[in-house]
């Protein structure tokens, strides 16, 4: 029974892949982001950038779920107070912009509600989430900080397509690893997290 129950399974899986749609197509959006430590020490607030790249989206007909994945440059960063802090300032360090410049492989399980009479040919809402996958190329300059190659995020948000041809959507992301630490401080690091809106077309 469970064998013919596991192959019955496949046979399904094996069926929807083979069906699936694949698109493909560029997207950029603007970031809202900052940096969390792990502890309140140094103030920290908001900066705004930028990401953009290439997108595919799999879809599996009829069910409406699939998944979508990319490849973006990502400018983000925080506006961090080390001058008002004795241990930073008295070296020279003061109040900055700290800027990273990243490239990303996020990776999102979707739901797009494809099943309204037609309507979905105008507009088609869909959700998303996952996990993100930061290599880290390069900052500016930063003499109170370190930063390790790359680190891990989640992601999930919302969007509608258009005319089955363009998404806008956005969402929050945080990261589950740190991005980057002090370098005078032990163990005093720091994840990203904020949101984004992104415009995509998939032809």
């Amino acid at each position: 029974m469970l064998r013919k129950l596991f192959f019955l399974t496949l046979a399904i899986f094996t069926t929807c892949v083979a069906s699936a749609e694949f698109r493909w197509g560029p997207t950029a959006g603007v970031n809202f982001s900052t940096l969390h430590w792990k502890q309140d020490l140094a103030k920290t607030s908001m900066l705004t950038g930028g990401q953009a790249g290439i997108m595919g989206e799999i879809m599996i007909p009829g069910i409406g779920f699939g998944i979508d994945f990319a490849l973006k440059y990502n400018l983000h960063g925080a506006k961090v107070n080390f001058g008002d802090h004795e241990i930073w300032s008295s070296t020279g360090i003061k109040n900055q912009n700290v800027w990273f410049h990243t490239l990303e492989i996020p990776f999102n399980l979707r739901f797009k509600w494809t099943r309204m009479n037609g309507f979905e040919q105008y507009l088609a809402p869909f959700v998303f989430g996952g996990p993100v996958f930061t290599l880290t190329v390069g900052t500016n300059d930063q003499p109170a900080l370190e930063h390790p190659g790359g680190y891990v995020a989640l992601q999930c948000g919302g969007g509608v397509e258009l005319f089955e041809r363009w998404q806008i959507s956005g969402g929050y992301s945080w990261g589950v690893s740190y991005q980057t630490r002090t370098i005078k401080l032990d163990n005093y690091s720091a994840q990203t997290r904020g949101g984004f809106i992104n415009v995509a077309y998939l032809f």
